[in-house]
């Protein structure tokens, strides 16, 4: 996958690409949106440990197909406020640490709410692989 940030536009603001192009023949999976439910079925206070429960079962998901986070190429965050914007990114960004160069593009919106209020992120992926 190739990241697509061109100079003649403004840098992205945080460590994402503004678009990636995914070369022909690649498989692709794309995730559901993911919630900081752990296995046990309790949900973490902070924005940061739900979001890291997040990308833990997107790595799982992503395993099962045979992919990692290299394979990424587009992150999805949904976050119930401002002020968890920073400790969702935080966790992105150690989620996407040994991923390589190559940066996937991002969306993330403030929204206001989800099934359950204790949700605080929500974060959905793309991946392609050979």
């Amino acid at each position: 996958m190739r990241s697509l940030s061109p100079p003649s536009v403004a840098p992205p603001f945080a460590r994402y690409a503004h678009g990636v192009e995914v070369p022909a023949g690649h498989r692709i999976v794309r995730t559901s949106g993911q919630l900081g439910l752990a296995t046990d079925g309790t949900t973490p206070k902070s924005a940061e440990d739900q979001a890291e429960i997040c990308f833990a079962t997107i790595r799982a998901v992503l395993a099962e197909a045979g992919m990692g986070p290299g394979d990424v190429f587009h992150v999805s965050a949904y976050v119930t406020g401002r002020e968890h914007m920073q400790a969702y990114m935080a966790a992105r960004d150690r989620f996407l640490a040994d991923a390589g160069p190559e940066l996937p593009s991002s969306t993330l919106l403030i929204v206001s709410g989800f099934t359950r209020p204790e949700f605080l992120v929500e974060v959905e992926v793309w991946a392609a692989a050979p």
